[in-house]
């Protein structure tokens, strides 16, 4: 056999073994069972295509251990539908790798097949409890971004002092967190859907006191107001594209025009503000 071609197939051997270990492993911490029995079937699928590969290397591969604990870890950090749809991006991989290896290895359809298969069911086998929730922690999020980046440049030109604006910041926040929690509990009441109200409280409330801490802090740490507010704003449009991130890869989503959508609301209410306090500091005698 041709040496290039051999050392494409032990890739492709070496990542069925690795995948195969990790939708084993993420199905022995899955509570659903139908996602268990999914990932289960996927898992053991990946090992037939070891086998397969193996038939015709005649050698034994290891794994990539690093891998299995890395997905391992981003599915338990940030939920299974999270660490799943960055691992279909690896289905999409074989699928394209397995085209190109028709030609030179026989008997390699049904294995495309199982990819494909792999990634219908990967894209609609998950139920979870914090995407069920997600409309929840969007609303503390927002609502924390609008408000708190309005209400912390506002200050920051009427008053000029850190630790004022800090503590004013802190106290708005916390206060509008517990507002914004009530409102959550209220709103999931009268929805049609089954949420539970206060899980949906918890869920917005506390994505609210999070970001609210977030963006105050450059304000305690810098004495330079200016420095603060820039790195103030900089923080929220990390907030804003890191959350845009794993939700929409979560859910299959389109990244660009969500972030940009949620980034030009908090900045354009950030420059109203600014506005404000440069008008109220101007005509408003201390």
């Amino acid at each position: 056999m041709d040496k290039t071609l051999l050392a494409q197939i032990l890739t492709a051997q070496r990542n069925e073994i690795t995948e195969h270990l990790i939708y084993k492993k993420l199905a022995e911490i899955t509570k659903d069972k139908n996602n268990k029995k999914i990932l289960k079937q996927i898992s053991e699928d990946e090992l037939k295509h070891y086998a397969f590969w193996k038939g015709i290397t005649k050698k034994d591969v290891k794994q990539k251990t690093f891998l299995i604990y890395w997905y391992f870890f981003i599915s338990r950090l940030f939920g299974l539908s999270f660490g799943l749809k960055i691992m279909e991006r690896g289905e999409e991989f074989s699928i394209a790798f397995y085209n190109e290896l028709k030609t030179k290895v026989k008997n390699i359809d049904p294995m495309i097949k199982d990819e494909h298969k792999h990634e219908k069911l990967l894209l609609n086998l998950l139920s979870e409890e914090r995407f069920e929730y997600a409309s929840s922690i969007v609303l503390g999020l927002n609502d924390a971004l609008v408000e708190l980046t309005g209400v912390l440049a506002g200050l920051t030109l009427a008053l000029q002092n850190g630790k004022i604006i800090a503590i004013i910041g802190l106290i708005t926040g916390i206060a509008a967190s517990m507002s914004m929690a009530a409102s959550g509990y209220l709103s999931s009441k009268e929805e049609a859907i089954s949420k539970n109200p206060k899980k949906s409280a918890l869920y917005t409330g506390v994505a609210y006191i999070i970001t609210v801490f977030l963006l105050i802090l450059p304000y305690f740490i810098f004495k330079n107001v200016y420095l603060a507010l820039i790195t103030m704003l900089i923080l929220s449009i990390l907030i804003i594209a890191g959350y845009t991130f794993y939700i929409t890869t979560a859910k299959g989503l389109k990244f660009t025009r969500r972030f940009t959508e949620m980034a030009a609301i908090s900045l354009t209410v950030a420059v109203i503000s600014f506005i404000i306090g440069y008008l109220l500091r101007r005509f408003i005698p201390a």
